[in-house]
């Protein structure tokens, strides 16, 4: 069980106007040590603490193997190739080897003095349109499940980018990120897979409230300003 995984960088960033909206996205390399509270890391910031961060949305980590799928995709656009690169996406931590298809939902990492547990994929929005300059990269990223993910800090620790990841608990019923985001995403009415995510415990609260809802009114909540920035 337990698998060890080095991260590629830290990242913490702090609330500023860019791109024509208030966020946190654009981050900096942390490299020394630091707390890693039940709200995230020391020194990074949140811009709209309702749609980010909390509880269940203390880090986000995203594969950096996809910022090459990124640059192919849109080769043509009149975005600097350059810019296709960690942190692009706002993540706090970056990786490699470690995939939507490899991480499961409630997976139980030790890291330095800190356990954190993966609680739900990022939910893509408009912010990413404004900092990419691309009026659907959410959508986009949504399709193709190439979010990453989102922890929820079980116990609070000193951190730093030279300590692993070490995979140290499994749920018995795991389904991996690209298996969460295709029954939430993909097929969002689908009894079965909403039935499935149903049954895991560890999926974030605001993921859990949809599902019952959906199950509840067999209908799907609006995606339309989470991932465009309107109504």
């Amino acid at each position: 069980m337990k698998r060890k995984h080095y991260l590629a960088n830290i990242y913490c960033g702090k609330v500023a106007q860019k791109y024509g909206i208030e966020t946190a996205i654009d981050k900096q390399p942390a490299s020394t040590s630091l707390y890693l509270s039940v709200e995230g890391l020391a020194g990074d910031e949140c811009a709209d603490k309702h749609y980010h961060g909390g509880l269940d949305r203390a880090l986000h980590q995203y594969p950096l193997e996809h910022y090459a799928y990124w640059q192919e995709k849109y080769a043509n656009r009149a975005v600097d190739k350059a810019n296709w690169q960690a942190p692009g996406m706002g993540e706090n931590l970056s990786s490699i080897g470690m995939t939507e298809d490899t991480v499961c939902v409630g997976d139980r990492y030790q890291w330095g003095e800190a356990i954190i547990e993966v609680s739900q994929p990022r939910s893509p929005c408009f912010k990413l349109n404004k900092r990419w300059d691309i009026e659907t990269f959410s959508v986009d990223m949504q399709e193709i499940s190439h979010c990453g993910w989102l922890y929820r800090v079980i116990r609070p620790g000193m951190v730093n980018v030279d300590e692993p990841l070490e995979l140290i608990a499994r749920v018995a019923n795991a389904m991996t990120i690209r298996e969460v985001c295709k029954a939430f995403f993909g097929e969002p009415l689908n009894e079965d897979g909403l039935l499935q995510l149903r049954q895991q415990s560890t999926l974030s609260g605001s993921w859990l409230d949809k599902v019952l809802q959906r199950l509840a009114t067999n209908k799907v909540e609006s995606w339309s300003f989470r991932l465009l920035g309107h109504s």
